[in-house]
């Protein structure tokens, strides 16, 4: 066991949280009355997770000399797995999956709005949350090299709880630590994402519907933006993406599948590999931004270029983009896919989808009132990039804006804005069968002798 009297506490402490956490798991009166006494935030407070899983209480980081350490109360022990990233530099920590029940401020980067983060720390910001499937992980940005000395769980008389001590090492070290687990982790076996489940045998003769596959962006470790009073851009979008899920289904007329229903990490490439596997004919997906200016507002739509519109587009496809790699993955080159006549013919043709979608959807929110002055732009989104799924990046809002904060946080704003977006697939899709049947007379018109 390490010595707690060569760390002096530097960061925000928790401790009220922790006290009303401790009162729920014993019985002793209602969790959210007693946070309200307390003062803890009402992101703090969840519901008990699946039984057996752990909780994490509290957090803070503690400093002495150059070394720091990331402490986090636990419900019990954990066995913590730690290995260094490079591109940017970062420390992950994967462990078992653990209930997270702080406030999601908690190791924001101090020029979002907080001063966490003190200046000495080797510790840029840090991050958590579900990674997988029974698995969660800690990300930590560096403010320089680092190395783990020690990742553990320790038992003390008032709690179990995880601490994670860094100290400085050179570049080179670190980067040769790196460039290590990178060989190691190509050299695992892929594990594939599951198929589409195949249809019964009582429904093999029925055409299907057409399938829209609607991507609620980020989720887990991969936190998304954040406004300035907490709330969270990846829970955000999971809402919309359920209640326009509900709408569409609603319509009779299309199947709908989310990539992701609950609070869990998806990588970039999976949520792509998601709608091709199952032929999926549109792809939405979901997101919404911050930017500096307060008074940047309203709802943007886009499609997939190889050069981006302007420089905001430019910006933040680079910020979407890099959703793997704040979750801990390594840094990826996306090169641009190049395939036959056919496959071409096939990207192309999908990219005109695309546009004509974006445009449906454009219009139909301009009736909404809600729209960005320059709502129609593309870039180089990884997510938009399969050659034969027709898809855009709907960007809701921005969290940086009041006024869009009040609509994205606004069941009634929801409901109207799901619908909106359901009326612009559904004329979509009508549109399509349009020109289909249009197209079928025509080539049996021509095709009838003279």
């Amino acid at each position: 066991m390490t010595d707690d009297s060569r760390f002096s506490p530097l960061f925000l402490s928790l401790s009220s949280i922790a006290a009303c956490l401790i009162l729920f798991a014993t019985g002793a009166g209602t969790p959210l009355a007693k946070a309200a006494e307390a003062g803890a935030p009402p992101q703090a407070i969840a519901t008990p997770g699946s039984a057996g899983v752990l909780s994490a209480i509290a957090a803070r980081l503690e400093q002495r000399g150059d070394h720091t350490r990331l402490l986090f109360e636990m419900s019990g022990t954990v066995r913590a797995e730690a290995f260094s990233v490079s591109g940017p530099d970062r420390i992950i920590v994967d462990l078992p999956e653990v209930a997270f029940r702080l406030d999601p401020a908690t190791g924001r980067q101090a020029h979002e709005g907080r001063n966490d983060i003190p200046p000495i720390s080797l510790v840029k910001s840090y991050r958590f949350g579900q990674f997988a499937p029974g698995r969660s992980r800690v990300v930590i940005d560096l403010a320089r090299p680092a190395k783990v000395l020690r990742a553990e769980s320790v038992e003390r008389p008032e709690g179990a709880r995880l601490e994670i001590d860094l100290a400085p090492v050179d570049a080179a070290k670190f980067a040769e630590g790196a460039a290590e687990h990178a060989r190691i982790a190509a050299a695992a076996p892929v594990i594939a994402p599951p198929a589409a489940p195949a249809s019964g045998p009582d429904k093999a003769a029925q055409p299907l519907l057409p399938l829209v596959v609607i991507d609620p962006g980020h989720g887990g470790v991969d936190v998304g933006a954040a406004s300035k009073h907490g709330e969270l851009e990846k829970a955000i979008v999971l809402e919309f993406a359920n209640a326009l899920k509900a709408k569409i289904e609603a319509q009779g007329r299309l199947r709908v599948m989310l990539t992701r229903g609950e609070d869990v990490f998806i990588a970039l490439d999976d949520r792509v590999r998601f709608a091709r596997q199952r032929g999926a004919a549109l792809f939405i997906s979901i997101h919404a931004d911050t930017l500096g200016e307060a008074n940047v507002q309203g709802a943007t739509v886009y499609t997939v270029a190889s050069r981006a519109s302007d420089a905001e587009s430019a910006r933040i496809a680079e910020k979407e983009n890099f959703a793997d790699q704040a979750a801990g993955l390594e840094q990826k080159a996306y090169a641009e896919e190049i395939g036959d006549i056919l496959f071409d013919l096939t990207r192309r043709e999908t990219r005109t989808l695309s546009r004509d979608f974006a445009a449906t959807l454009v219009s139909k929110w301009r009736d909404a009132g809600s729209l960005n002055k320059n709502p129609s732009r593309s870039a180089g989104f990884v997510v938009l990039k399969a050659h034969d799924v027709p898809s855009v990046l709907l960007e809701l809002g921005y969290l940086s804006s009041e006024k869009d904060l009040a609509n994205l946080t606004s069941a009634l704003w929801r409901d109207h804005a799901a619908q909106t977006t359901a009326d612009a697939i559904a004329a979509y899709f009508s549109a399509r069968d349009h020109d289909a049947t249009s197209a079928s007379r025509s080539a049996e018109t021509a095709s009838r002798p003279q």
